[in-house]
């Protein structure tokens, strides 16, 4: 059996246990809610592995010692070890917490994530390494670098569930906020998702998708038509957010998670993952630029995003720990804060260019 095997297994798992996890939610059996935490647990292991598998073939293929054969090169590996680390975190809330609703939530992530891999057709196959990456330092730069993202999604998670929670009055500042966030994520990869059934043939990589045809079939089309059609279609969805937001709250507030827990969960993943990054994002990855290029820092587009990065949750712990904000304000700078993280992770890949532009591959 071979790593593959087990990773189509892992997805198969996730993609059963969101289905249960969301009747959960709904009929409330707590039978049905032990064998989804089951499905998940079963997942994870396979998942785990399957990364152990694929280390493993790396290591044969690459002959460059263990340290340096880890399965973190391209965008295909860190995105399973992402949502490895996202369903570990889950894992972890679920029996801190003896909830089990969260999981609506968190599975669909994995199972997206995992179904994106298969749909975009993602080069899956084990690349040698560039020369810059062929350091022990690969090892924990980059892991624990996801390992923060991943608690930096669970906090963006929580975050918006709680403002969700919380707000009831459609002019409240947090409401307009939470609303045309969720609108934005939607139509932004409802318009990626028509950008790739559009040019699929047309395009040889994910890089060349994101370059060259990002919003070519909506906003950016040739077509005035599709532009304003598209425009049109955006503003009507955010209106629609924005005007049925309420019924989002009753499904959220269903949740056994209370207000107090979601902003719980958000400052404890805040608090675990921001010296997680700092650490091994910042320093160890300075330590290794130095070793690669020469220098600890050059103001590559990565390592700039890095840092603004670093600042939004900075600004998280420094406003909550030290000016005592709390509830709906801080909620809203996690938010703002895996929004870098998304950019960070994948726009600086691919859309700019830089030192690390062998991330994308």
């Amino acid at each position: 059996m071979n790593s593959s095997v087990l990773f189509g297994l892992s997805t198969v798992a996730y993609v059963f246990a969101m289905i249960l996890y969301i009747a959960y939610l709904a009929f409330r059996r707590n039978q049905v809610g032990v064998i989804a935490t089951t499905l998940t647990m079963a997942g994870f292991v396979a998942q785990t592995f399957a990364i152990l598998l694929r280390w493993k073939e790396f290591y044969e293929i690459g002959q460059m010692g263990i340290l340096r054969a880890i399965p973190l090169t391209n965008l295909y590996e860190s995105l399973i070890f992402f949502v490895w680390c996202l369903i570990l975190a889950y894992l972890i809330i679920e029996f801190r917490y003896r909830t089990r609703s969260f999981g609506a939530f968190v599975t669909p992530i994995a199972s997206l994530v995992l179904a994106f891999i298969d749909i975009s057709g993602m080069s899956t196959n084990i690349q040698p390494l560039v020369p810059a990456l062929q350091s022990n330092w690969l090892l924990v730069h980059v892991m624990m670098s996801f390992i923060s993202y991943a608690l930096f999604a669970i906090s963006f998670s929580t975050g918006l569930m709680y403002l969700i929670v919380k707000t009831e009055k459609r002019n409240d500042p947090s409401y307009i906020f939470w609303t045309v966030t969720m609108g934005i994520f939607v139509i932004v990869l409802a318009a990626m998702g028509l950008d790739y059934l559009t040019f699929k043939f047309a395009v040889k990589s994910q890089e060349e998708l994101i370059r060259s045809y990002l919003f070519r079939a909506s906003f950016r089309s040739g077509s005035g038509f599709v532009s304003v059609l598209s425009l049109a279609v955006a503003a009507g969805l955010l209106y629609g957010i924005w005007r049925y937001g309420g019924v989002l709250r009753k499904i959220v507030g269903s949740f056994d998670l209370s207000a107090e827990t979601l902003d719980d969960i958000t400052y404890k993943s805040i608090a675990m993952g921001f010296p997680i990054f700092t650490l091994g994002g910042l320093i160890f990855g300075a330590i290794w630029a130095d070793q690669a290029w020469g220098k600890y820092w050059s103001w590559d587009p990565k390592e700039t995003w890095s840092l603004i990065t670093w600042f939004f949750y900075a600004f998280y712990l420094h406003s909550r720990l030290m000016r005592g904000w709390k509830g709906k304000k801080v909620a809203m700078v996690a938010v703002l804060g895996f929004v870098a993280v998304i950019f960070t992770y994948l726009g600086v890949n691919l859309l700019l260019s830089g030192l690390h532009s062998y991330g994308s591959q």
